[in-house]
């Protein structure tokens, strides 16, 4: 009889000290977090939470389905987006580990038709997004697929193998690449003779105990319990369509549980795999030396003054975020399918509920305080700058006494003044701050800082007055080789326009001499021979840069 009263004592005290990890003021405090998302009629999402290798949370709110009214669950397949990466990422770890491949080789090594740019890039430039190469989206939609068009890797790397330029050199800096995840796959495929799908449920996912984990290659498939996504509207929600068959770099399938299995490694991993969740967390710094915090697959940041390792994701209306604070064993993984759920933040704000900031306590630092400037001293920063390396642009100008930065008609934010010439943005999450300067020749510039971020320079420039006198030489037929496409710029009724023929017709807005806007998407910059003709054009949207476009007539 006693060893029955100890066994049942034994068991409450298991169960207590399980459920006392989570008070009920947390509990209530991270509901409230997702409050939303059991509206009415509305999608939502799954989140888990492990502490100490134990799950404490574990929840799901809205429907999965709007049209058949079927609730999420906590068993709810989500797609993961880019949270995938990390995956991809393993998968060359475990062929590192084994000697398969090394991540320093050339990637020319194990897709030997890709071209040679000129650079060496290797696998680990592709894991760090270091690589320079165009980003998929960037360069298909440059070369006028539309996002509902359907791509595969195969129509990747066909656009790959005509590419003759990089955005950068490998190593100089850090931007963000669908591409090389997707080649990674491509490697894994070429080594192991395996469908890529296959081998990562053979060596990851069921080795790692996720059985409701798989990386999905056709966007069509029917497999039971998975969400739908959605957008909302005015109007209401929509249905944002899965149409990207690509893997690698996105398109794995997963529940909460399957990720805070999978999070719980990088606290204590399981035997046999803390070398390759080690490597995973690799961070290297770029050519200059400079840190880039981006590892393999994941970034290594700071969080409440702890070591955080996160990553996040979205494709169609499905949002995702994982992230795990290993020196506190804390992970915590959120699972959406509509397109502003914001996961991220939410788990930033969980982190916060959990974790005590020790980032107060061992590094205090005081909010910048606000100065006072006259009318004239906002006015001097007043103008348009350019981002030379980047090719994008930014407009500062005062508005109710105060300076606002600008992006674009949709995207502007106020400034105020911390000195003299520095400012910080207000209105958003992050810290941003613009340090203007003027040179002793009057030239104005900006160095603006994104915290971990590498500093962008803009210059200021004089926007063109009278358009007409550059516009009619700019009319003309362009085509580039590498994505197998022709823009036309057409002047009509002295007004300059674009048209492309999936993207139709479209505004040119002159920037500068020989720097258009195209639509708010990209970028023209003219290109002239000694002669100061115009041999052609090479626009860049952000992930591709300054792709080559010959002057047909």
């Amino acid at each position: 009889m006693k060893r029955i009263y100890l066994f049942f004592f034994l068991s409450f005290l298991i169960l207590f000290s399980s459920s006392a990890q989570l008070t009920k003021d947390q509990s209530q405090q991270i509901d409230s977090l997702f409050s939303t998302w059991n509206m009415e009629g509305h999608p939502g999402g799954a989140v888990g939470i492990m502490k100490n290798g134990e799950t404490i949370y574990s929840k799901a709110f809205g429907l999965a389905s709007l049209e058949y009214d079927v609730p999420n669950a906590t068993t709810t397949i989500f797609n993961t987006g880019s949270v995938s990466k990390q995956f991809t990422a393993m998968g060359i770890v475990l062929l590192h580990e084994r000697g398969l491949l090394s991540v320093d080789d050339d990637i020319r090594k194990h897709l030997p038709d890709m071209p040679d740019f000129g650079h060496t890039i290797t696998i680990r430039h592709m894991l760090h997004h270091t690589s320079g190469m165009r980003s998929l989206h960037a360069m298909l939609g440059l070369a006028g697929w539309r996002d509902d068009d359907s791509r595969t890797n195969e129509d990747l790397y066909r656009f790959m193998l005509k590419q003759r330029e990089l955005n950068f050199k490998p190593g100089d800096e850090y931007l963000y690449c669908n591409t090389g995840f997707m080649l990674m796959s491509n490697i894994i495929e070429n080594i192991t003779g395996e469908k890529f799908p296959a081998w990562m449920k053979a060596n990851v996912f069921d080795s790692l105990g996720m059985p409701n984990t798989y990386v999905e290659d056709r966007y069509d498939r029917v497999v039971p319990n998975n969400a739908t996504s959605y957008h909302p509207s005015d109007e209401g929600f929509f249905r944002a369509v899965e149409y990207w068959g690509y893997v690698g770099s996105g398109n794995m399938h997963s529940t909460t549980d399957d990720l805070l299995t999978w999070l719980q490694n990088f606290s204590t991993p399981k035997e046999g795999w803390a070398s390759a969740f080690e490597l995973l967390q690799t961070v290297d710094p770029f050519n200059d030396g400079t840190p880039n915090n981006y590892a393999f697959g994941v970034f290594v940041d700071e969080m409440h003054g702890y070591k955080r390792v996160q990553h996040g994701g979205s494709i169609g209306g499905f949002r995702a975020y994982v992230s795990t604070y290993p020196e506190e064993q804390l992970s915590i993984a959120i699972l959406t399918n509509y397109a502003t759920a914001g996961p991220g933040g939410k788990a930033r704000s969980i982190s916060g509920i959990l974790l005590e900031d020790k980032s107060v306590a061992t590094a205090p630092t005081a909010e910048p305080h606000t100065v006072k400037l006259s009318t004239d001293q906002l006015k001097a920063f007043e103008g348009w700058y350019w981002n030379e390396k980047e090719n994008y642009v930014r407009k500062i100008y005062l508005k109710d006494d105060t300076l606002r930065y600008w992006r674009s008609k949709q995207s502007e934010n106020a400034i105020v003044p911390i000195s003299d010439n520095k400012f910080k943005m207000i209105g958003i999450e992050s810290v941003l701050t613009a340090h203007f300067s003027i040179n002793d020749q009057g030239k104005k510039s900006i160095v603006v800082n994104t915290g971990d971020d590498r500093p962008s320079r803009f210059n200021a420039f004089e926007p063109v007055t009278n358009p007409a006198e550059y516009i009619e030489a700019y009319a003309g037929r362009y085509y580039s080789p590498e994505l197998e496409t022709q823009y036309d710029l057409i002047l009509q009724d002295s007004v300059l326009m674009g048209h492309h023929a999936r993207h139709g017709d479209f505004s040119i807005t002159l920037l500068k001499e020989d720097v258009l806007n195209m639509a708010n998407y990209a970028t023209i910059k003219i290109s002239r021979n000694e002669a100061q003709e115009i041999t052609g054009i090479r626009i860049s949207n952000g992930r591709a840069r300054n792709v080559w476009f010959e002057k047909l007539h």
